[in-house]
């Protein structure tokens, strides 16, 4: 190595450009200066499989000095007598997983069906949108930078505290007459780690750490959904479907209706194809909804709703979109549209519909059970994975529901028994 000699601020200055000094206090530790001014300090040393490896320990200048930089190297030696390699560790770190490349690799494996959730199932395409926005709204600009290894479960709160307190609100455009507006709060904070403790287990099952830092992370109280609509509400919405019919995208408003009268999910019923129903037997059968395949009973209400529409085939959708094939994916505007024009508060959503629907057949006496087969909650019963048509009482109870949700929005079910429509093209 050549003359060895106390690296300090006087030699430091003294060196020439393509100089190497070696210390004579601490074994392999030295400075270079290349061409330039700038003077790094590094460590040489062996490991204990005898390869030789050079460590660049910074560049001389704050906080560098020769004696932080000496006892620096004094202290990678000591990882080297333990058996350690502090520069490979060094480039590992530097090439370690981010927490935005797990984002990336488990969205990849979710979206090709390999990340399965309850009952086994991929997840579906609304929850993966609602994945990647979380991830690319929340997680990649607060967490993403970080090794996948390093992250604890006291980041994982902060993480919840910052969403929660708004900081990564913001509203940006997306297309020329598209806008995205991004919001935090406790709710969506509590959601978005509920995903990351899905992504963390993810990076376990793939053996990228051992431990999930949202595991045990107290999360906020999520407010419950429990509005219901009052005896003036369901007047002023079945004045406000009148008023809209004509108005309004026609589709859209028997669907609210149809929402209204059977209390299911708004994109339960936007995706409901002709094929899923049986109009004689007063039943409709969905093949995937967020419990899975589900049977429901149709009150004669409901299905004069859907009488009122030409059959397409079994394929086509019911509830139309404004153009094409697919679903009504503007219908929770149209929704909105609906409310406002019978004026009703801004709280009243399809959801709301949902809920109302459910307290009104408790308001009725029926069980809880039978509220769940009507509006399609999971069943724990043995016997419902065998249960292929919708019996009696539950019809009765469809109906009944149904006949007090009209007489409270000012109207009267029709009389007379649902006949099938001939198929048109």
């Amino acid at each position: 190595m050549g003359e060895r000699v106390r690296i300090g601020l006087r030699e430091i200055r003294a060196m020439a450009p393509g100089a190497t000094l070696w210390d004579s206090v601490v074994p392999g530790f030295g400075a270079r200066r290349q061409t330039g001014d700038a003077v790094a300090y590094v460590l040489k040393y062996r490991t204990a499989e005898g390869r030789a490896r050079w460590q660049t320990i910074g560049r001389h200048g704050a906080p560098w000095t020769p004696d932080l930089a000496r006892a620096e190297a004094l202290r990678l030696l000591g990882e080297v007598v333990k058996g350690g390699d502090p520069a490979e560790a060094k480039q590992a770190r530097r090439h370690a997983l981010t927490v935005a490349d797990l984002c990336t690799q488990y969205m990849a494996d979710a979206e090709a069906g390999r990340v399965l959730v309850r009952g086994g199932k991929p997840k579906k395409p609304l929850t993966l949108a609602s994945d990647r926005g979380r991830i690319e709204a929340h997680i990649v600009p607060l967490l993403g930078r970080m090794a996948v290894g390093a992250v604890t479960r006291a980041d994982v709160e902060r993480f919840m505290h910052a969403v929660g307190a708004g900081e990564t609100a913001q509203r940006h455009k997306t297309k020329p007459r598209g806008l995205s507006n991004v919001r935090g709060g406790r709710g969506v904070a509590t959601r978005t780690v509920g995903l990351l403790g899905a992504i963390f287990t993810y990076a376990i099952d793939h053996h990228m750490r051992e431990t999930n830092p949202a595991h045990r992370v107290r999360k906020f109280a999520e407010n419950r959904r429990d509005r219901r609509m009052a005896d003036a509400e369901y007047a002023a919405l079945g004045a406000g479907l009148r008023q809209a019919e004509g108005a309004i995208w026609p589709p859209a408003v028997s669907c609210a209706r149809f929402l209204a009268l059977t209390g299911w999910r708004s994109g339960e019923a936007v995706g409901l194809r002709w094929g899923d129903v049986d109009l004689a037997r007063r039943v409709a059968t969905l093949p995937d909804t967020k419990t899975g395949r589900s049977v429901r009973p149709l009150s004669r209400a409901a299905c004069d709703v859907l009488v009122a529409w030409p059959r397409r085939g079994d394929s086509a959708l019911i509830f139309r979109a404004t153009r094409g094939d697919g679903p009504m994916l503007g219908f929770k505007k149209f929704a909105a549209r609906i409310f406002a024009l019978a004026g009703l508060p801004a709280d009243v959503t399809p959801h709301v519909l949902r809920h109302s629907f459910a307290s009104l057949a408790a308001d009725l006496g029926y069980s809880e059970p039978t509220i769940g087969a009507l509006i399609g909650h999971r069943s724990g019963g043995i016997t419902a994975r065998y249960t292929h048509f919708a019996d009696a009482p539950l019809l009765a109870a469809a109906d009944a529901v149904a006949r007090e949700t009209l007489s409270r929005m000012g109207e009267a079910e029709p009389g007379g028994d649902v006949v099938p429509l001939r198929a048109t093209r």
